[in-house]
């Protein structure tokens, strides 16, 4: 991590930027992406590698057949939880804009943000249909919580969990759109993802870094434990149990089996680690909190 990392652009010289680059580089998906080319059954949507159940002993008892359908389930799974936090995040972008200068490029780029959070919205859950997957709906409790989070954050908590969110998509993303042995629809997805993501993480990060040192100390000390909580949650919630019933396999034991994963535990950890570099440098991941996240197995024990 670089000190300039964590040093704040001129907060409208950066929504300068950014307006600029959303009018150089905005997709709509509906256009963009082919819908029309059927899924294809015998490619994985995901890298094998990735799938929560791989290398367990479950994943040595399902057909390659299965462990295909389940790598779609399972992107369709997080694609859900893209929707769920993508809701939260455009309300909690108006709350940001809601008593700032709206002639402020600042506030013109949340609104421009805004705009491409709900085309990805409605992308995803093209793709999750594509996939021949359900709407994965979260648990009563993390609905409930997340219409709390999105109604109370304050500023470094609204930065942080998103910067956090997106970056671990966008992890996983960039390496699927790299991979040309994944199914082309994911592939497309995570690609226009990606591009449009990219701005939304600069003005998350700028944002956070600008914010998080005019805070005070019991604002940090709550900002820390309650980013960490969220973080855990979202990590927790990524793969819906309903999931593993699509391919034969009893729920309870199959996330037990993927909580326990060594595979699955190490991938998370690298899906979060550009979000734990930015956090710890700018000070988020000290006392307490650490050990929330490394309870979620966000990051390592030498960590």
């Amino acid at each position: 991590m670089t000190t300039r990392l964590l040093r704040p652009t001129d907060r409208e010289d950066i929504a300068q930027r950014l307006l600029r680059s959303s009018a150089k580089a905005s997709y709509d998906p509906l256009t963009e992406i082919d819908w029309d080319t059927p899924v294809n059954p015998d490619v994985y949507a995901i890298p094998p590698h990735r799938i929560s159940l791989y290398g367990t002993q479950l994943w040595d008892q399902l057909s390659e057949a299965q462990r295909k359908e389940l790598s779609r389930q399972e992107v369709a799974s997080t694609a859900s939880v893209g929707i769920w936090f993508e809701s939260i995040l455009m309300q909690m972008l108006i709350r940001h804009a809601y008593d700032r200068d709206p002639t402020t490029q600042h506030v013109q780029y949340s609104y421009t943000e805004i705009a491409d959070e709900c085309r990805h919205s409605v992308m995803f859950a093209r793709f999750i249909a594509a996939m021949g997957a359900p709407h994965y709906r979260l648990d009563p409790v993390s609905r409930f919580l997340g219409r709390v989070f999105k109604a109370t954050s304050n500023g470094p908590l609204t930065f942080s969990a998103a910067l956090f969110v997106e970056e671990l998509l966008d992890q996983m993303q960039r390496e699927m759109m790299a991979d040309d042995q994944i199914e082309p629809l994911a592939r497309a997805v995570a690609r226009l993802h990606v591009t449009e993501e990219a701005r939304h993480m600069r003005y998350a990060r700028e944002e956070l870094i600008r914010d998080w040192p005019q805070r005070g100390a019991l604002t940090r000390a709550y900002s820390r434990i309650s980013l960490a909580l969220v973080a855990a949650r979202a990590a927790d919630s990524l793969i819906s149990p309903d999931c593993y019933a699509r391919v034969g396999l009893d729920p309870k034991q199959a996330r037990r089996a993927a909580r326990r994963n060594p595979h699955w535990r190490a991938s998370k950890i690298w899906f979060a680690r550009q979000a734990v570099e930015t956090f710890t440098a700018a000070g988020l991941m000290s006392g307490p909190a650490q050990y929330i996240w490394r309870a979620a197995g966000l990051i390592g024990h030498s960590a």
